[in-house]
């Protein structure tokens, strides 16, 4: 099978609790906090695992928070490449509130990039081997432009690396066949997804277009199941499956994550009920 990477350049340690009720001012007595790993790039490289893939997540690691990120995915079996960086990692925070069911998700930003730090993750980045998947996932840190990324991504699709970009924007955001399919054609793309929520995905490639609804289902968390569904796709996608298999992979996986309270991603289990739900239908 190909092999998987994942860059993430601003990674975190995510806390999730519970709490019976949210009010100002007072105290509000609190779960024991379960820590996991954070981060657009390693989530994906987390559900590949949990999906029984492989994939290594390349990232910037600092301070106690980042060991402790390091810590939690070599729990999971997660396969690294780490930059040590001056600053902390961030924590982030998720609360539950049991009386009303409601989510709070307390986002820090992410921990400043210098020069070095980037270019060293760089370096690591352009000796993936050429055929390769790069999954580029997850918010700029300070200190880190659009452009700058913009020119790695390059430099890796020019030494062979096949890179999937999570994104959004103007041009992701439209989610209208005619668009994803000038992406395709320009060449720019050679297949394009596009999450619809509670309505599934559309995707598209050169010569097909399908859409996969996923079955209805009481949501409990909406927390990485973007990041469980494009790591479903890019492992259906190193298994040379179709463009059905693989968005209807991604769609299951996806809604599996929906299930779980907190930050939990997807589950082989229950991804595979939803696919035999969704290949019934």
């Amino acid at each position: 099978m190909v092999s998987i990477y994942t860059l993430t350049l601003s990674p975190s340690l995510d806390s999730a609790t519970l709490t019976s009720q949210i009010y100002p001012e007072g105290k509000l007595r609190c779960s024991a906090p379960v820590f996991e790993p954070g981060g657009g790039g390693i989530n994906v490289a987390r559900a590949i695992t949990h999906l029984g893939g492989k994939a290594t997540a390349i990232f910037p690691a600092g301070g106690a928070t980042g060991e402790h990120l390091v810590s939690l995915l070599a729990d999971e079996q997660v396969a690294v490449e780490t930059v040590e960086a001056k600053d902390w990692t961030r924590q982030n925070l998720h609360v539950h509130v049991e009386s009303s069911g409601e989510q709070y998700r307390f986002v820090m930003p992410g921990a400043k990039l210098s020069d070095d730090e980037f270019r060293q993750l760089e370096e690591k980045v352009l000796t993936i081997e050429s055929g390769a998947l790069l999954v580029v996932s997850g918010s700029l840190p300070p200190g880190v432009s659009t452009e700058k990324l913009t020119a790695l991504i390059q430099a890796a699709q020019q030494r062979g690396i096949r890179c999937i970009v999570d994104s959004s924007g103007e041009a992701l955001q439209a989610a209208l066949v005619p668009g994803n399919l000038e992406l395709v054609r320009s060449g720019k793309a050679r297949r394009v997804v596009v999450s619809l929520g509670p309505q599934g995905a559309l995707a598209v490639d050169e010569s097909s277009s399908v859409q996969v609804v996923p079955p209805p289902m009481k949501s409990q968390s909406t927390v990485g199941a973007g990041d469980s569904m494009v790591g479903a796709m890019t492992l259906k996608l190193a298994q040379g499956a179709s463009l059905l298999e693989m968005t209807r992979y991604g769609v299951a996986a996806g809604s599996a994550a929906t299930i779980n309270q907190g930050t939990r991603l997807c589950s082989l289990a229950d991804t595979q009920k939803i696919v035999d739900y969704l290949s019934r239908n």
